[in-house]
């Protein structure tokens, strides 16, 4: 018989990262109680990681925390940019790209943007919104066993302040424990991939002279090209304080005692191409760049987010993105299965629907690399080899062929050619401006903690009538709109979908449907399923959608 567990939660959170506080967020807001254990004593103070993608803020926007982010981003609000040169005296070099989002045309498809915010900053932001909601967070407590049954898992934690140890009984545990995960090491499962890409050590520096040196080129990273002194610099102020990457070459066995101050200091100097810069090193980190993609995502009851699942280049910021996006994926999954209104065959569907995400993107990130050169890259044959191009389609216009949705083109690209929001099964819904109540929001406001169906106030009548009698009938969180009546679209361009007729109101034509038709989405913003028309049984039909959707079949 097994002994009782000293403490007893639904989820427990094995890591405290970006990865980890974003789940324990995007679980906090579903109501779902949960422990988060984190071996460190507190949250990163190091500056990396500092590119937030759109769909991150997306998820951040919704999730309430967004305001908090951009103020704790204020001091790089103004960055923009990739600058490649050999020196940063005088005006050489190019920009690899000056703005992220050129002429704003972004506003099209989202009602948020990038934000630079270093994993420094923003992950106080994240403690304080997942504690607010209930989250029991335990720094400097480390996961030291675990075993799971059909049932859940019981996990031992050692507090590392008194070295007491305590069991905690969980109905599933998620892993985002980092690139090294012990969890995904006691699963036995593997990984894929290229493998180690390159190598740097990143250098905290403080300089009151740089700032001069730079002057007004605000860029989020500029890539120092000198033949003998390579690197990245990036700013964390934008006056005093910096972060320098410097390659580093384990594989010609160079350590990292090599990288003395005075190394590193010269190093600086000969890179920005200034001998007399004020360089006072404030600290060193090593980091390793790879490719790699766990060959599943869970085993049993025990999930992986973030680097335990899948490691990439940083160029374009994709991994962190990913991960926090692998988080809010698999949240709404397991509230999904705890509140009983799935079935467990529901929780199968993160691994399909987000490892070959990572796939794609991980090649993406590797290729991003090739192009910007990035210093201490040296690309094997066939490693970076990616279609190139731009950025937005990987980060936002990414699908789910399988898994939890219906009607989707099983034989679609994961990251498509050109940006396509036009509301097909697999893919995130459309943005659109309405208004609700006399407030201003967009329709991805609308998706969060329950599944949502829109159909017109006019000829959608039916879908609407059928989704409130399964939703009173079944205790389902699913919420009709009628767009027209509950929610008003606000004037503005919508691009025709395929499937809606050029004659249909613009926020049917957007979704790919008509006015008769109906569109549902799933709690992460994900159309589930459009139906392009009316049928003879609205009811029916919804109902055999949602079991197929929830795995209740």
């Amino acid at each position: 018989m097994r002994q009782e567990a000293d403490h007893r939660v639904p989820v427990l959170i094995v890591g405290g990262s970006l990865v980890g506080l974003s789940t324990s967020l995007f679980l906090g807001r579903l109501g779902v109680p949960h422990m988060l254990v984190e071996r460190h004593a507190g949250t990163s103070f190091h500056p990396r990681g500092r590119g937030n993608n759109v769909r991150t803020m997306e998820l951040f926007r919704v999730a309430g925390i967004e305001p908090g982010i951009k103020a704790a981003a204020s001091l790089l609000a103004d960055n923009h940019g990739i600058l490649q040169t050999p020196t940063l005296v005088g005006d050489a070099g190019e920009w690899l790209f000056k703005h992220i989002d050129p002429g704003g045309g972004l506003a099209r498809f989202s009602p948020t943007a990038w934000c630079l915010c270093s994993q420094n900053d923003l992950e106080p932001v994240l403690v304080e919104g997942a504690r607010a909601l209930g989250g029991d967070l335990r720094y400097s407590h480390e996961l030291e066993t675990f075993e799971q049954d059909g049932d859940g898992v019981t996990a031992v934690v050692r507090d590392r302040a008194t070295d007491e140890r305590y069991t905690v009984r969980a109905d599933y545990l998620v892993a985002a424990d980092g690139p090294r995960s012990p969890v995904r090491e006691r699963l036995g499962i593997g990984r894929s991939g290229p493998g180690d890409l390159f190598a740097n050590v990143s250098v905290t520096f403080r300089s009151k002279l740089l700032a001069d040196v730079v002057g007004d080129r605000r860029f989020i990273c500029c890539y120092l090209t000198h033949p003998d002194a390579d690197g990245a610099l990036l700013p964390v102020d934008n006056k005093e304080h910096w972060v320098f990457h410097a390659p580093w070459h384990p594989e010609r066995g160079e350590t990292l005692e090599e990288f003395t101050e005075d190394r590193l200091q010269r190093h600086i100097r000969r890179a920005i191409g200034e001998p007399d810069l004020d360089v006072e090193v404030t600290g060193k980190a090593s980091w390793r760049a790879a490719e790699r993609v766990a060959d599943r995502y869970s085993r049993g009851r025990v999930f992986l987010a973030g680097d335990s699942a899948h490691e990439m280049s940083p160029t374009g910021a994709f991994g962190s993105n990913t991960g926090i996006q692998d988080a809010h994926n698999l949240a709404w999954k397991l509230a999904a299965v705890l509140g009983g209104w799935a079935g467990p065959g529901l929780l199968e569907t993160y691994d399909t629907e987000r490892r070959p995400v990572a796939t794609a993107t991980s090649a993406r990130a590797s290729a991003r690399s090739v192009e910007h050169s990035h210093p201490g890259f040296a690309p094997a044959p066939g490693v970076g080899g990616a279609k190139r191009g731009g950025i937005l389609n990987v980060v936002l216009g990414y699908r789910y062929p399988h898994g939890a949705v219906v009607g989707a083109d099983p034989d679609q690209a994961v990251v498509p050619e050109g940006m396509r929001l036009t509301g097909e099964p697999g893919s995130r819904a459309p943005h659109l401006w309405l208004r609700r109540d006399g407030d201003r929001i967009s329709t991805l406001d609308l998706y969060e903690r329950s599944l949502v169906l829109l159909s017109d106030a006019g000829s959608g009548a039916g879908w609407h009538t059928a989704a409130r009698r399964i939703a009173e009938t079944e205790d389902l969180p699913l919420v009709p709109y009628r767009i027209g009546k509950d929610l008003t679209q606000e004037p503005g361009p919508a691009p025709a979908g395929p499937g809606g007729a050029t004659d249909a109101p613009d926020w049917a034509r957007a979704h790919g449907t008509t006015a008769d038709g109906a569109v549902l989405v799933r709690p992460d913003g994900f159309v589930a399923w459009r139906a392009t028309g009316a049928t003879p049984d609205p009811e029916g039909t919804l109902r055999e959608v949602l079991a197929a959707l929830l795995r209740t079949a």
